[in-house]
């Protein structure tokens, strides 16, 4: 039964640790290489480069709550949104951009 899941390539859930910049701070994300994937595709969707979409991911939600903690989780938690309903999180996204 679970096969699908527990026979996939062990490089879907291989870490994969990335250097970015958000808000002028060099900083690293750790995330599995399935994610880093998804955010590659909702990064371009947006005519944005992943560090470019993940630096604005961290700013919104640091305006939204005042702090951002465990930000590797938050970005997994999008790409599951993400992956869920990605036309309708893209166009909410664009909706958004326009406001």
């Amino acid at each position: 039964m679970c096969e699908i899941f527990a026979k996939q390539p062990q490089e879907n859930y291989q870490f994969i640790t990335r250097s970015i910049r958000i808000d002028g701070h060099a900083t690293s994300v750790k995330l599995e290489s399935s994610f880093w994937l998804i955010l590659e595709e909702i990064a371009s969707a947006q005519s944005m480069t992943v560090p470019k979409f993940i630096s604005t991911v961290y700013l919104e939600a640091l305006e939204h709550n005042g702090e951002v903690n465990n930000f590797a989780s938050l970005l997994r938690c999008a790409c599951l949104t993400y992956a869920r309903q990605p036309e309708a999180t893209l166009q909410l996204a664009k909706q958004e951009q326009l406001a």
